[in-house]
């Protein structure tokens, strides 16, 4: 066989055309390849994991995988990110600023500003598009969260979708956050059900770990020396912290001594292992949480509790990781694999004082008691569960920093960043001290790739990359950072770091930000090149570089699309977004369609409303869901069994009311309704009709206030997904007889609680 002729995609072809075959020279067109022993990329990207958190970096958390990483590789400790979800991936994504990408701010609260609406423009190539022009697969594995919550729905616009920015193959979860028994997942761009049950054994990590090797496995058997680009995101350890018992029986007792003492060990462990500077203070506690010592036998025992189960979770993370690690080994391939593992933003305290057995409760401003917790100890953890620990092992999480999530002192967003690269880095087990931020991890790839940025991606033309490499620190612990400066926002609260100083101001959240405001904020200074918790703060020794550091920000902020500054958190959460479905007050839905999400989903939540099924029943009878949004951690449900029509009302896991008709339904073409009629705040009467005829009523004293669903069950037709709204049914309980339609109608206008849709937004991050 003779040689074939290859050229590049869209260059001229090379051959010769004739009359006949056997008078002309074929050739062939090539996509574009990757050089010879080009590296790997895989990107490891955890959630909600602080500072703290890793046992490389100070904790006594087991995690042997990602331990082995820093072993064999490097640990930095001046790594940032933007303090929250959506805008950090954005920016690893693409080497450009959150605000430069439009994602301002989580999709939740998007506004019309170019630095806020949440979608990244085509300008702003993804790492993933990059290489994949370069002859790279690129593959997506875990949660994306960077498509408007309008985009979500199955019939919605996917032009922000993984597979429309560079990734040739996806699976995970769209939204912020999932169930790990139960998630709401995608295959490429569309939704499908879990391949098994939690009673199965399932559980997300371990799926995740399972495709991402199906991946690779797929790859390696039709081109062995393609190289890949794995984004690999992590649920864990957002809430909820789910996981098997074995691995929390692992944990049991560890965390006796409570978050105090605990602190201070790991702090000590830091100090030890050179992970934080040797002049590094332990930052103060916060006054708003409680000391240990202060704390009554039974709150210790709940919160003691709370921790075991999210170190299990992190351990057992780290387990299914390691699973991906080694076959990369066994394969061969892991010694010239660039592994970066990160985390999104310091730990979280969206667990509120006393943390939450169930989520809805606190986004629906239900503050559960110690009592009301301790109530679910041993179900902790479980599918039965939707779980967040206490904001005191938050703060404990960013040891020595100060704060946590969300906020611009250092606990809200510096992070673990693990680099490993045997081929490509000689150093193992080394501390890098140079200042990074998350813009910069993309610049970094494609330097350590030996690739430049593209100047077109797509034919569209590029913006330059806003990060810079530190590349050139693998082998150098001495390097100076190429960073010159970075500014932050978020929400309104501001920082900038230059050349080891560090200015910051904290907006206060729910204060109205006016131009008289923003004159009677004090920043704060600090000297972070020496002060690495941010205990000393030099705003009144120094007001000349404080000064010099603020009109820098405000120059950065011009540069970089950050005004203008909003703190309007709640009023942002209401506004309308483009691609949202006008208000209505008659929606009409059809069976079998994908779930409909929490912010695209009829509000039926305090108000007036009639849920009508036209259905059809066979001569033998039929059951299943009508009409279900939710979960039993909050809901409604309405559907036929025992030859019965049932509405059941799921107030926050809390309390169920049902109401069943009085009669078996006849067979033959009916109109099945449900009336709820509004009597008080959140409480109302129901009545369930079969054409017009009454066939049964009772009081509903209690409604889901504000927000059904967090993570993804989603409101259905003709069937219930994920977990049952209800025990009194095994989900997804499709309706066997025929469904023509089903009709919601709206009758008085929902009264919105904007506190209550920021909490539910702010959670899922």
């Amino acid at each position: 066989m003779t040689d074939l002729t290859l050229y590049p995609e869209g260059a001229p072809f090379p051959g010769r055309v004739a009359r006949t075959a056997a008078a002309s020279e074929p050739a062939w067109p090539q996509p574009p390849q990757a050089r010879p022993g080009a590296p790997n990329v895989l990107v490891l990207l955890l959630d909600d994991v602080g500072f703290a958190q890793l046992g490389c970096y100070g904790a006594d958390i087991r995690t042997s995988t990602f331990d082995r990483l820093a072993a064999g590789g490097l640990r930095y400790r001046d790594f940032h990110t933007t303090a929250i979800c959506s805008p950090t991936r954005a920016c690893l994504l693409t080497g450009r600023n959150h605000h430069s990408n439009g994602v301002g701010i989580i999709q939740e609260m998007a506004t019309g500003f170019p630095g806020y609406h949440g979608m990244v423009p085509r300008e702003n190539g993804f790492l993933s598009q990059m290489l994949l022009a370069q002859g790279y697969a690129t593959l997506g594995i875990g949660k994306w969260h960077l498509v408007p919550v309008s985009e979500y729905a199955s019939g919605a616009s996917k032009a922000r979708w993984p597979l429309s920015r560079g990734f040739e193959r996806y699976y995970g979860f769209i939204g912020g956050k999932t169930n790990q028994w139960s998630p709401t997942l995608v295959h490429d761009s569309h939704y499908i059900d879990p391949p098994r049950t939690p009673a199965q054994g399932y559980h997300l990590n371990a799926d995740l770990a399972d495709r991402a090797i199906e991946y690779l496995t797929d790859l390696r058997a039709v081109a062995p020396g393609k190289p890949f680009f794995m984004y690999y995101c992590l649920a864990a350890g957002h809430a909820p912290h789910h996981v098997e018992p074995e691995w929390i029986a692992r944990y049991r007792g560890q965390f006796d001594a409570g978050w105090d003492r605990w602190r201070e060990a790991v702090f000590a462990r830091q100090l030890d292992s050179g992970i934080v500077p040797p002049a590094t203070k332990l930052s103060p506690r916060p006054p708003w949480v409680a000391a240990w010592d202060s704390l009554s036998a039974d709150a210790r025992r709940l919160f003691a509790r709370q921790m075991e189960v999210y170190a299990a979770f992190l351990e057992q993370t780290d387990h299914h990781v390691g699973r991906v690690i080694d076959f990369l080994a066994r394969i061969g391939e892991l010694e010239n694999t660039l592994i970066l593992l990160a985390s999104d933003n310091g730990a979280s305290a969206e667990g509120g004082e006393h943390g939450s057995f169930n989520e809805n409760q606190f986004v629906n401003r239900v503050q559960p008691s110690i009592e009301q917790n301790l109530a679910h100890l041993d179900d902790w953890g479980s599918v039965r569960s939707f779980p967040n620990y206490a904001w005191g092992w938050a703060w404990a999480g960013n040891t020595p920093l100060r704060r946590w999530k969300r906020y611009l002192h250092q606990g809200g967003m510096s992070d673990p960043l693990i680099v490993h690269w045997p081929q490509g880095i000689r150093a193992r087990g080394e501390v890098r001290g140079q200042y990074v931020h998350v813009t910069d991890v993309t610049p970094t790839i494609l330097d350590a790739l030996g690739l430049a940025a593209p100047a077109t991606l797509d034919g569209v033309a590029q913006r330059p990359l806003e990060g810079v490499s530190f590349a050139h620190t693998f082998d150098d612990a001495n390097a100076p950072t190429r960073k010159e400066a970075q500014y932050y926002e978020m929400i309104a609260s501001r920082a900038i770091w230059v050349d080891g100083w560090k200015a910051v101001v904290e907006q206060p959240q729910g204060d109205a930000l006016t131009e008289e405001a923003l004159a009677r904020q004090k920043w704060e200074l600090y000297d972070v090149a020496h002060d690495f918790s941010e205990c000393d703060d030099l705003a009144d020794r120094h007001p000349e570089k404080l000064a010099q550091l603020v009109e820098r920000w405000w120059l950065e902020a011009g540069k970089y699309n950050v005004l203008p500054l909003d703190s309007r958190m709640q009023l942002r959460m209401s506004e309308r977004k483009p691609g949202s479905r006008p208000p209505a007050n008659r929606y009409v839905l059809f069976p079998g369609a994908a779930p409909q999400f929490e912010y695209t989903a009829v509000n039926v939540k305090n108000r007036s409303h009639t849920i009508t099924a036209q259905v059809e029943i066979p001569a033998q009878g039929a059951q299943g869901v009508l009409l279900a949004h939710g979960s039993w951690f909050a809901g409604y449900s309405l559907y036929v069994k025992d030859a019965r029509l049932v509405y059941v009302h799921n107030y926050i896991g809390l309390a169920e009311y049902r109401i069943a008709s009085e009669e078996t339904l006849p067979a033959g073409k009916l109109a099945l309704r449900f009336r709820f009629t509004r009597t008080g705040e959140h409480r109302g009467r129901g009545e369930l009709y079969v054409d017009d005829r009454l066939i049964g009523a009772g009081d509903i004293p209690r409604t889901v206030p504000h927000v059904i669903e967090t993570s993804g069950e989603g409101l259905c037709c003709g069937y219930d997904s994920g977990l049952p709204v209800t025990p009194d049914y095994e989900a997804p309980f499709r309706f066997t007889g025929r469904i023509e339609e089903v009709v919601v109608e709206l009758h008085d206008d929902a009264e919105k609680d904007a506190e209550a849709q920021l909490r539910a937004a702010m959670t899922d991050q």
